[in-house]
């Protein structure tokens, strides 16, 4: 039985990914910084180098669920390296996925970040509209939620990077990443049946940022978040409820337009079957490049979009 480790086991994304890959036959092994929560696991600290090494002693893949992202994915992406075996993390913060992406841009060792709802689903979204475009002036990614209670991993990766940024935003235009002072524009976005028009913050800056230029000719990337969602991340109620959610993506060359649409529930339960696909397709040679990667670069978008089709809707409207 392939042995696949999960670093933040016991987190809430964690526990999904854990019984996502218990349901497709992997042997799981529990690993993260707290021994007290790992009865029978691997706990190892990330400032610990052998510690690493020995929890991922025969282990086929790893995928890394501790945020913030800042403090773990370095260490991990390093301990995976020194053992051979890939990498996959549902990181949603953009200055990690930044440093992932730069420090090891010539590794040997298959890196996927952002496999995610932020960041990775996004990705493979546009890349399947783009579909026979080979560049496009625009790529625009709505997020429909019905409300967000972010767990206590959020808010606190939330924190690092706006640290990391003092206190500014991002956008991303005219092909590179900008830090910005001002506030964020609202305005309407026009979601499809049922949800209709609602009041969204525009430049609500998300992974998709980092993974979808990453391997598209897009100079523009702007990401949109309906302002109950972005109140309710504000607030920062205990999570109770699962949200709903549509993801609304259109690409734009000159007057062309591409759409395509993704519906489910529970932003953090649908990030287990997309990390544990990734991993599915890694270790049974279904991807397209070697080293780090992004969702669309790496896999087939649209083979992976069916894929996941038990836990989440995609159609394209005409």
């Amino acid at each position: 039985m392939t042995s696949v480790l999960v670093y933040g086991a016991y987190g809430h994304t964690g526990r999904f990914v854990v019984a996502e890959l218990r349901e497709r036959g992997f042997d799981v092994v529990l690993s993260g910084r707290n021994a007290a929560k790992l009865p029978g696991g691997r706990p190892a600290s990330v400032d610990d180098p052998a510690a690493l090494d020995r929890a991922l002693d025969g282990v086929a893949a790893v995928i890394n669920c501790a945020g913030p992202f800042a403090e773990t994915a370095t260490p991990l992406i390093e301990a995976a390296i020194r053992a051979g075996v890939p990498y996959v993390d549902v990181a949603a913060e953009i200055e990690a996925n930044l440093d992932t992406f730069a420090l090891f841009a010539d590794a040997d060792t298959v890196i996927v970040p952002a496999m995610a709802f932020f960041g990775g689903l996004g990705d493979l979204l546009a890349t399947t509209a783009m579909g026979d475009w080979t560049t496009a002036d625009e790529v625009h990614v709505a997020y429909g939620l019905s409300g967000w209670h972010p767990t206590p991993g959020t808010l606190s990766a939330g924190r690092v990077s706006r640290e990391r940024r003092d206190g500014r935003r991002l956008r991303y235009a005219g092909g590179r990443l900008e830090h910005r002072d001002d506030a964020l524009p609202t305005l309407e976005w026009a979601f499809p049946a049922p949800l209709g028009p609602r009041p969204v913050l525009g430049e609500f800056t998300m992974a998709d940022v980092v993974t979808i230029p990453r391997h598209l000719d897009v100079p523009d990337v702007t990401t949109y978040m309906t302002t109950a969602a972005a109140e309710g991340l504000s607030a920062a109620q205990e999570r109770r409820s699962a949200e709903t959610f549509v993801v609304d993506v259109v690409v734009r060359a000159g007057a062309e337009e591409r759409r395509i649409v993704a519906r489910g529930q529970d932003i953090y339960a649908v990030s287990a079957p997309l990390a544990v696909e990734a991993v599915d397709r890694i270790l049974t040679g279904r991807t397209r490049v070697k080293g780090v990667a992004s969702a669309g670069e790496i896999f087939d978008a649209p083979g992976f979009l069916r894929a996941l089709s038990p836990h989440i809707s995609v159609e394209t409207p005409a």
